[in-house]
């Protein structure tokens, strides 16, 4: 009853009605900060004064400080629950917390003080809540920017220097290594997934089929006892922390006889699957992980024991570059191989004529991301039809995803604003999902890459393979690093600006012949660059498949 009552006066006096007095709000914050309260008392009060403030009206940061100078006045353990829970409340609105790194450097010490202490379930739950906060999506997804690119020993040096962090990172290494590939045998190969197997189509038929290679293919949502282990993800950390726990004992179960069977595990995505793998001595069975591009932003990189695993599959050097500033297992005298092989891609049915009406339509290949910020591409439609109203822009694929956070909403309520003046005028059609990609490629005359970010960009090389003049902006992301867009795609293609975008299509579509003789040169680069044709025997060499 006392509890009830503590609450409830607490509900009164933080009510907006009462805090949106500045002198109240005052003396309430005085209040919570002084020690005559209990601490869990103090947590509570502060709490609902930064609901009572936000609700009063009163602006983000006076909010956020009167929580924050609270937090100064408790115990490690109730700070870190106080600017984690401010932080958690900050990214659900889609913002960037101002007191992020103040928030999860609170948790990491926390996590720390119940790891000295021997409280390992304290010390486990409080790392993986710093890790799921430093890599939520709000910061580096449905955003234009991320706090990691513009600084990733910055970003990451509070779980670098923490003592969770260092024991979570600590590399366990194998008993033994990996054996060479089988001689008097065919290779026997295990691929697994969890989520998207969009990328593993082509490499499934071609070792499917292949006389070197026994294939066996899992989907970890198929299988009755990986499905739900593989979605534990606190308990994935909690064993990658202290190890000897029973859900490590259930993955060694399940895991096991794949290990004894398989000479290769290639493990595509390097997100939990690929976590969960990295918790067993893999024995003598080589471990290949393939990493594509989103997964550098998120925990996992710091939860994978690289050094049990053999090989790293990158689609590009630019997203190479990156992880090995992220993930600390990438570099040093335990980092795996790593190779830089391209998305397998079958390109020549995408050669198919075009009309010559497609020579004034843009196309933006996939758009469901914020990541792919579309609103570029608007702005470079926006420059063309300033001088010649026959330039249009075709939106294929489904739209901005929305439920995401927040935070895409935010900008997908921009675009769609955008949007509605251009579609009225006739400048913009969206196709939505197609299956049929290559045919909706014949009307388009040129092909736009406006992603912030991107691995290698398939949607570039299928419109290059179909004749489209390629435009790409250099990816701000990767922008002015050693790689990036300008290596991954001649150099020819790609602009740095809308300006420049609209410059090189008006200087390519502006006569028909040229236009045709670029896209010409295009498609002869993507097929004879990126064609699995061209890739697949890299791809043997790789994985140790005997040459056909």
């Amino acid at each position: 009853m006392g509890n009830k009552l503590v609450d409830s006066a607490f509900r009164r006096v933080t009510a907006p009605r009462v805090v949106r007095h500045r002198a109240a709000a005052r003396l309430i914050r005085g209040l919570a900060s002084a020690p005559l309260l209990p601490i869990r008392a103090r947590g509570a009060l502060a709490r609902r004064l930064r609901s009572g403030m936000t609700r009063a009206g009163w602006p983000a940061g006076e909010s956020r400080a009167a929580l924050v100078a609270v937090a100064g006045a408790v115990d490690p353990a109730t700070r870190a629950d106080l600017l984690i829970q401010e932080a958690t409340d900050e990214l659900a609105e889609g913002r960037t917390p101002a007191h992020l790194r103040e928030a999860v450097e609170a948790e990491l010490f926390a996590a720390d003080e119940a790891y000295a202490r021997g409280d390992g379930s304290a010390a486990a739950r409080r790392l993986h809540r710093a890790l799921r906060t430093q890599s939520h999506r709000v910061l580096h997804f449905d955003q234009l920017t991320s706090p990691l690119v513009d600084d990733p020993a910055g970003y990451l040096g509070p779980l670098r220097r923490s003592a969770v962090g260092r024991a979570l990172l600590a590399p366990r290494g194998r008993a033994v290594p990996a054996a060479p590939p089988p001689t008097d045998r065919p290779l026997r190969l295990l691929v697994l997934v969890n989520g998207s197997a969009h990328f593993l189509h082509e490499i499934r038929e071609r070792y499917a089929r292949h006389p070197g290679v026994e294939l066996r293919y899992l989907h970890l949502a198929d299988d009755p006892v990986a499905a739900p282990l593989v979605r534990q993800n606190a308990r994935i950390v909690a064993e990658a922390l202290l190890g000897g726990t029973d859900y490590g004992a259930q993955v060694e179960r399940w895991l096991r006889p794949h290990l004894d069977w398989a000479d290769t595990v290639f493990v595509d995505w390097a997100v939990g699957t690929a976590a969960m793998v990295t918790l067993v001595d893999p024995g003598d069975t080589r471990v290949v992980v393939r990493l594509h591009s989103y997964e550098a932003f998120g925990q996992w990189p710091h939860v994978i024991d690289f050094s049990r695993v053999d090989d790293v599959v990158f689609v590009s050097t630019h997203l190479r570059d990156f992880a090995a500033t992220v993930a600390l297992g990438l570099t040093g005298p335990d980092a795996p191989r790593s190779h830089v092989l391209t998305n397998a891609l079958h390109l020549r049915p995408y050669r198919q004529p075009k009309d010559a009406a497609a020579r004034f339509t843009l196309g933006l290949v996939g758009v469901g991301v914020v990541a792919k910020d579309p609103r570029w591409a608007i702005e470079v439609l926006r420059r063309l039809r300033a001088e010649d109203e026959r330039y249009r822009l075709f939106l294929v694929g489904k739209g901005l995803d929305t439920g995401l956070s927040r935070a895409a909403r935010h900008y997908s309520e921009a675009l769609e604003a955008d949007l509605a003046e251009l579609e009225q005028a006739g400048a913009v059609r969206r196709i939505g999902h197609t299956d049929d990609v290559p045919k909706v490629l014949t009307e388009i005359g040129v092909v736009l890459s406006s992603s912030v970010r991107e691995s290698f960009h398939c949607a570039v090389a299928e419109g290059a393979a179909s004749g489209a003049v390629p435009v790409v902006r250099d990816w701000p992301f990767f922008a002015g690093q050693a790689h990036g867009a300008r290596t991954v795609f001649p150099a020819d293609w790609v602009v740095a600006t809308p300006a420049e975008a609209a410059a090189r299509i008006r200087a390519t579509t502006a006569d028909e012949e040229v236009w045709r003789a670029t896209g010409a040169a295009a498609s002869d680069h993507a097929l004879a660059t990126w064609d699995w044709s061209v890739n697949a025997p890299h791809f043997d060499a790789m994985l140790g498949v005997a040459q056909d």
